[in-house]
């Protein structure tokens, strides 16, 4: 009897019945979830292929727009903000 009221709260809720809870395990597994989703993930950028001409410009004084417009002519199409972005990252000031 036990086994069939067990198997209908399963089918109902979708959850093992109230006393199969362990709080500590659920906490366990969402923390390890949580780390997973937090861990830093990077491929790599367009850009990266250029990073050192990408620099030398900016270091004559290039503004973001204008080093845009010179990867533009070497047909790498990214918007400012990316360029900005990858700026921020990678400037050694």
């Amino acid at each position: 009897m036990a086994d069939h009221r067990e198997r209908h709260t399963r089918r109902m809720t979708g959850r093992p019945p109230p006393g199969d809870f362990d709080p500590v395990a659920e906490a366990v597994a969402a923390h390890a979830h949580s780390r997973a989703l937090r861990r830093p993930r990077y491929s790599r950028s367009r850009l990266d292929r250029y990073a050192h001409e990408l620099l030398a410009l900016r270091d004559q004084g290039f503004s973001t727009a204008e080093l845009q417009r010179w990867l533009r002519q070497r047909r790498v199409k990214v918007a400012h903000s990316t360029v900005g972005r990858w700026l921020r990252r990678h400037a050694i000031d």
